[in-house]
């Protein structure tokens, strides 16, 4: 027992590795020669540059490559494995399949805690890192532009969220001031980057603020609001990444941060667009929570996988390696559709989106536990 263990553990294990370059490979590819090459064609970066460009990215890569790669080393092993006749050799011996996938299982659980890691850390961190290389080979302080829907931290004291950002004009700028807890909106306002002195500037007008007291809500008008802060000046841009590219901790403080805007008494006020404003907040929160149970959902998928590939492997009863990577292809295609879908509903918080980010989860489980037990019983 401790030798088919063994051979079946290194058989997937050897094909894992194998196909997890692959498919990094393949996921790669198309950033490469879109962005990376690019750069050094018009003579924007330095082959080092490229070549830790390339680095950077082959941790996000790999948060999808584990898993597919894992899928597809179960159906080819064991494929071959039952093709060959050796599943029925290791059935008269008295071997259950149970039994005998175990180790196969142990190894998905552990490739589920390093999906985590990527996923959960290590992928944002490097995909931020690669934006801020990219963004230092093309070298251009006057790119920096604040992203619209998207809350902005890089002014100490204020967190802003953009309605619409056209070329430095803004629109419907949302301001919570953390000292003097208060809610502001402001219809305009425009940036300005001094590249001399490195400094970001920023000019609200028209600001009204919503402060509310033990006496009730309190209206001010402060005409125009005029912030600077100082730009880091090794990426030469502001350093708040999108929701995507957030770690999990990062998402966690986001979220915290957007749920200190006053949004029950905001929501009364008589001001249209504060509202509006409010509503967008309350958006960005549920992308920030759907984000957050995407990245704990999709470390899971690996042992999904697995419990999927090992009886469809079986199943298969072909020693081909095409026909494997096909169905892995296919099914990894159902999986992660559920992800888009989730995705596209993340500003929709009525739908649930975080438990649709779960759902695949839930149905690989169920229908490799019930193939599974199937295959246990030669069924």
């Amino acid at each position: 027992m401790k030798t088919l263990h063994q051979y079946l553990t290194l058989q997937v294990f050897a094909s894992l590795l194998l196909t997890v370059a692959v498919f990094t490979f393949v996921l790669l590819l198309g950033t490469v020669l879109k962005e990376i090459l690019l750069l050094l064609v018009n003579g924007q970066a330095r082959l080092g540059t490229v070549l830790e460009a390339i680095g950077l990215l082959i941790p996000f890569v790999v948060v999808y490559a584990l898993p597919m790669g894992l899928l597809t080393a179960t159906l080819l092993v064991f494929g071959r494995f039952s093709a060959d006749q050796e599943l029925t050799a290791a059935r008269a011996s008295g071997v259950s399949l149970l039994s005998l996938v175990a180790p196969v299982l142990l190894l998905s659980l552990l490739c589920c805690g390093v999906s985590a890691w990527f996923n959960l850390d290590l992928g944002p961190r490097s995909r931020v890192a690669y934006k801020n290389l990219i963004a230092r080979a093309r070298a251009d302080l006057m790119s920096v532009q604040l992203p619209a829907g998207q809350p902005i931290y890089d002014f100490p004291g204020y967190i802003f969220v953009v309605g619409e950002n056209h070329g430095g004009n803004l629109k419907d700028v949302t301001i919570e001031d953390l000292k003097e807890n208060a809610t502001g909106f402001a219809p305009q306002g425009q940036y300005a980057v001094d590249p001399t002195n490195n400094v970001f500037t920023l000019t609200l007008f028209n600001v009204v603020s919503l402060k509310v007291t033990n006496k009730g809500n309190r209206y001010t008008s402060n005409g125009m609001l005029q912030i600077t802060n100082a730009l880091n000046p090794s990426t030469g841009q502001a350093g708040t990444p999108k929701i995507s590219d957030m770690t999990f901790w990062q998402l966690q403080d986001t979220a915290r941060n957007l749920e200190r805007f006053d949004l029950p008494a905001a929501a009364g006020a008589s001001s249209k667009e504060l509202r509006a404003q409010i509503h967008e907040v309350e958006q960005l929160i549920g992308q920030t929570r759907a984000e957050m149970h995407r990245q704990v959902a999709f470390s899971f998928a690996c042992f999904g996988f697995a419990l999927v590939g090992i009886p469809l492997g079986i199943r298969m009863h072909r020693r081909e390696t095409n026909v494997g990577i096909v169905i892995a292809l296919a099914l990894v295609l159902v999986y992660y559709s559920f992800g888009i879908l989730a995705k596209s509903l993340a500003a929709r918080p009525e739908f649930a989106p975080h438990l649709i980010f779960w759902l695949p989860n839930f149905i690989f489980l169920a229908v490799g536990a019930v193939l599974l037990w199937r295959a246990n019983r030669g069924i």
